[in-house]
């Protein structure tokens, strides 16, 4: 796990690679991680945001998994604890279904050999618990992103159920920047809206723990490139477009975030 940090009151979380097989997301967030860094000092923006906020990057949090997908199965999506009683090809638990909040309901298996296994218990991946905890007790998050693939999608809660979230509108016009930012560099169009409405229900993510039990308003999750033609396999030639036009959504998610903070300690003017 990588860091940017200062002094500040008021934090911003993106993190990928919680299913192992989705490279585009590792890819695209060090991508972002990278041209922050270059950015500080030139970039008039980056530069407020970093000195006022502190900004986490995360590039990957399933490291066992993802190596598994470089030298076993590229097609694996959970972690690689196993699980007793299984055998290897029932080990691992999804990653983005472990998580402290509605866990194991809509959208989640009790099955071990399901993709879709919520695990024994919620938080019962160290990976997982490591971040809940973090967000429970760290820092004062007003933003948080999990980065997953494909779909071209910009998600915002609820998953675990089809109503919207008391702060929908205001998560949804944070989305509605996002997108229109990232459509400006490549033309690649992602569509904007809650989880479950534009994809499916998920009980037990992320983005839904962060919100619900974290209250960072600006949480979400975000799908990136393609829309299925290649999926999870993406040639290398999708990696810098899809870092260019991210960062740009990034930004302009970031932008409204802070100018809509709700502490109104912090302004910033770009």
């Amino acid at each position: 796990t990588t860091e940017i940090y200062t002094l500040s009151l008021h934090d911003a979380l993106p993190i990928c690679g919680l299913h192992a097989r989705e490279w585009i997301t590792v890819s695209t967030v060090t991508y972002m991680l990278a041209n922050m860094l270059k950015d500080y000092g030139n970039d008039e923006f980056i530069t407020n945001w970093v000195d006022s906020y502190n900004v986490y990057y995360a590039p990957i949090l399933n490291p066992d998994g993802y190596e598994y997908t470089r030298n076993g199965n590229r097609m694996w999506r959970k972690t690689m604890m196993p699980n007793p009683g299984q055998s290897s090809e029932c080990a691992g638990t999804d990653p983005n279904r472990n998580w402290d909040w509605h866990w194991n309901e809509a959208g989640s298996s009790s099955n071990p050999c399901s993709e879709s296994y919520s695990g024994a218990r919620a938080g019962d991946q160290p990976e997982v618990k490591a971040v809940m905890d973090y967000l429970r007790s760290k820092d004062d998050f007003l933003g948080y992103i999990n980065f997953h693939s494909y779909s071209q999608l910009w998600m915002t809660p609820w998953g675990y159920t089809y109503s919207k979230s008391t702060d929908y509108d205001v998560q949804h016009a944070a989305g509605a920047a996002a997108v229109q930012a990232l459509e400006a560099v490549h033309g690649t169009r992602f569509q904007n809206g809650a989880i479950a409405e534009i994809i499916y229900q998920a009980s037990g993510s992320s983005a839904d723990y962060a919100y619900g039990a974290c209250n960072i308003l600006f949480a979400g999750g975000v799908e990136l490139r393609d829309t299925g033609s290649r999926g999870f396999i993406l040639p290398e030639s999708e990696i810098i477009p899809s870092g260019e036009e991210t960062y740009a959504a990034i930004k302009a998610w970031a932008k409204y975030a802070m100018a809509h903070d709700p502490s109104g300690s912090l302004s910033v003017l770009v």
